[in-house]
Parts: C-alpha cells; sequence; structure tokens
C-alpha cells in the first residue's frame, strides 16, 4: 500500500480540523484508496497545539528546513494565512520536491506566478480548492468538470462573514455596527474585519476563480470592489419592498467586448437562487455555453468544511502522477491584449430625499433621461422627515458612467439629494 506523509504547516482552526480529517479517516482511505495518508510532520510555534490534538512531540519541526529535509514528507499543508512567512515556506517546500496544498487565498493570488514556476521546474503538484469558498468544490468544477465549456460568466456570494451580517441586518433590523461587533464575538468576524467587510477577500477569490474560467490571468488589481460598512438598513428594507435581498456579490463575465470583474453590494430579485443563501453560506453560480446554469452551494469556511476541501487535494495529488497548471500564460500582470470592462452595465436602486412638493419626480427623472437612464420602478414613501421625503427608483439597465454623472448633477440640484445608490442584478 502506498504510504502519503504529509506535513501541515499551521495547526490553527483549519489546520486543526485538517489533521482530524485525516486521523479519524485514516482506515477509510486506505480501504477506498488504497493509500496511508498520515501526519509525520507539523510546523507550529504553539505546541500545546499540538499535543491537544494527540500529536507526539517528536513530530513539531523546529523549522521549515527539518520538514523539506524529511524523506518521509510528500505533501505539504500550508494553512498559516499571509504571505509571509508562508511565502517563503511554501517556496521552500516546492523546490525540495515536495507537493503543495493551501488554503491561502491571499498568497495564492498575489504569488501563483511565482508558485507555480516552482511547482513546474521541481515537477510538484500545487494545489489550492481551499483557498475559495471553503468546502464547495468550486475550482475543480472548473478545471475538470466544467472544461468542455466557454464559462460566460459566474456570480457567487464567497465571503462568509458579510453574508452572515447582511443576513442579520435583514431579518433582524440590526445596525451593521451592532451586527459587526456581534460577528466578531461569535469568531465570523476578526477583530480588524477589513479584508472581510471591505471586500478584499472576495476580490482575491474572485481573482482565483474568474482567471481558471477565463483561462486568462486576472490581477486582483483589475477587480472592482466595493465593501459593505456602508449598507443603509433603509435600503434593506425599501429594496424588500421590491423583491430584492441584499448580497455582497462577486461577478464575473466574459465577452466579445472583455471582461468585467467585481465585487460589491447588489440587490439580487428574491426569486434567485442566491438570495436564498444565508448566514455564512457561500455558493457560486456559473453559466457556461453548453451547461447553462450551475449553482455550488454550501459552508464557506470553518475548521471541517475548509480541512474537507483540503484532504481532497491531498487524496488527489496522491493518487495522480501527473500535475496539470494553468492552462493560461501565468504570469504576475495580465496578458496586455485582454480588455477589462470598468464602465459595465446594471440596473440600479435609487434612493433620494426629496422636496415634498409636485414635479420633483419629473425634474429627477428628467435628468436621469439625459443621461440615458430609464425608470423601471417608482415608489415615494409618506415617512417625511425634515420637509423631505424618500424617493426611490430601479432603473433598467445601464452603464456605471451614466449613473455617476445623472448622480452629480441631480446633487448640483436643490430639488433631491441622492442618498444611496446599490446595483441590481436582473
Amino acid at each position: 500500500m502506498k504510504k502519503v506523509g504529509v506535513a501541515i504547516l499551521g495547526l490553527g482552526v483549519v489546520g486543526g480540523g485538517t489533521y482530524k480529517i485525516l486521523t479519524e479517516h485514516r482506515e477509510f482511505y486506505k480501504k477506498i484508496h488504497g493509500i496511508d495518508i498520515s501526519v509525520v510532520s507539523v510546523l507550529e510555534r504553539k505546541k500545546e497545539r499540538a499535543t491537544a490534538l494527540g500529536l507526539d512531540v517528536s513530530k513539531i519541526a523546529s523549522d521549515i528546513s527539518e520538514i523539506c529535509n524529511n524523506p518521509e514528507v510528500k505533501i505539504v499543508v500550508e494553512v498559516m494565512g499571509g504571505v509571509e512567512p508562508a511565502k517563503t515556506f511554501v517556496l521552500a517546500a516546492l523546490n525540495s520536491g515536495k507537493s503543495v496544498v493551501t488554503s491561502n487565498k491571499e498568497l495564492f493570488c498575489k504569488y501563483s506566478h511565482e508558485l507555480e514556476k516552482a511547482a513546474k521546474s521541481n515537477g510538484c503538484g500545487l494545489f489550492y480548492e481551499a483557498s475559495c469558498v471553503g468546502g464547495v468544490p468550486v475550482i475543480r468544477t472548473l478545471i475538470d468538470n466544467l472544461q468542455g465549456n466557454k464559462i460566460m460568466s459566474m456570480m457567487g456570494i464567497i465571503n462568509g462573514t458579510t453574508n452572515y451580517i447582511l443576513t442579520k441586518m435583514a431579518s433582524e433590523g440590526v445596525s451593521y455596527k451592532d451586527v459587526l461587533k456581534e460577528a466578531q464575538k461569535l469568531g465570523y468576524a476578526e477583530a480588524d474585519p477589513t479584508a472581510d467587510v471591505e471586500g478584499f477577500d472576495a476580490a482575491y477569490k474572485l481573482s482565483i476563480l474568474s482567471s481558471l474560467a477565463f483561462h486568462t490571468k486576472i490581477p486582483h488589481t483589475k477587480v472592482y470592489r466595493e465593501g459593505i460598512k456602508d449598507v443603509d438598513l433603509l435600503d434593506l428594507k425599501y429594496g424588500n419592498r421590491f423583491g430584492y435581498t441584499l448580497k455582497l456579490l462577486a461577478i464575473g463575465k466574459n465577452s466579445e467586448n472583455g471582461i468585467e470583474v467585481r465585487v460589491h453590494p447588489a440587490f439580487v430579485q428574491n426569486s434567485h437562487p442566491l438570495a436564498s443563501v444565508n448566514d455564512s453560506y457561500n455558493a457560486v453560480y456559473i453559466t457556461g455555453d453548453s451547461v447553462e446554469d450551475v449553482m455550488l452551494y454550501g459552508r464557506g469556511a470553518g475548521a471541517l468544511p475548509t480541512g474537507s476541501a483540503i484532504v481532497g487535494d491531498i487524496i488527489y495529488c496522491a493518487t495522480h502522477d501527473n500535475f496539470n497548471y494553468s492552462t493560461f500564460e501565468n504570469n504576475e500582470d495580465a496578458d496586455p491584449s485582454i480588455k477589462f470592462i470598468t464602465n459595465f452595465e446594471s440596473a440600479y436602486f435609487m434612493r433620494f430625499d426629496a422636496e415634498d412638493k409636485p414635479g420633483v419626480l419629473s425634474i429627477v427623472s428628467s435628468i436621469l433621461g439625459k443621461h440615458g437612464i430609464s425608470v423601471a420602478q417608482v415608489n415615494q414613501e409618506n415617512e417625511k422627515k425634515g420637509g423631505t421625503v424618500p424617493l426611490i427608483l430601479i432603473t433598467h439597465e445601464t452603464y456605471e458612467e451614466n449613473v455617476k454623472k445623472a448622480v452629480e448633477e441631480i446633487n448640483g440640484g436643490k430639488v433631491a439629494k441622492v442618498v444611496s445608490v446599490v446595483r441590481v442584478v436582473t
């Protein structure tokens, strides 16, 4: 029976979950896959973490070189997070002939070109299913199962923290700040939540997924990004009256005009499958030219769901002799021939504080029309505040730049002020 020694770099939540799965399922993997996978070494500063999991002290490495020089180690699992020292350790492992499995979306997003070059040079595998959408097998789906398609678009909820916050805000009417504090207490959000709530985490993941889907390098710097910290409860309330649910969406589209990649809050119709993805769950909605629509749904984070993705990569690596790499030229920057669309098309939810007098809607509609924006739905609320009333519009699809120019002109007048603008997925 083939023996496969694994080393784990970091025994935090995900590393501990991975160790637990590998240990508890060892006999199962022997029976089903005919391979004996064992954790033969770990790199962890807090030795008590290792011993608490039942690891013998002799398996705790003092540094990365000890793991790289250990002939028993065939696969190195990196679950440390961040760029350094993770990058140095992963490169050292690859250059010593060890295959690598990583859950590190920031590292892979920013430096996959360097990691893949080292993997190719040394004939090693480089696997990263757990870097995107936790236990949901979206990367394997794109690499293997949907290769017969030209992927036209993907749209997803790929950050569990923000989805939890928006779900609680919508269902309980609690403010962003209050829900964030609760999410931090429950461990859904970090003490510094910037990566999640400002959309960086989702942008890293979209960079990885869209590169795979569209077969060209899409750096995270090309991803338009907005977070959720400015989301207003009133917008959730009024959006719901129009039949919409607010989500932080990652959107990628590939057309004859170019590629657009963006992360931002957006309203989706309540009838859309993504509208019912709540709490910390994630989902990715993919459209291919042959398969049409496919949606993958599941836990987007957590020790065991993410550990499941890591172990899946370990087994795949252990049972395959030939390793595949990117289907595109994986450089640091995008191919110069690729056009990225920034003036994208969307429908828009617009909320105004409007003077409570006749003719205001006509003036606002006239300015919108002047900039090529037509109104699909309109609602004027009776909730007076300081002489103004809320005016809510849903537009037909138009261009981003048109909306910016219209907002500037309306705010330059006296009859209405634009309070918020939210994109709408139709």
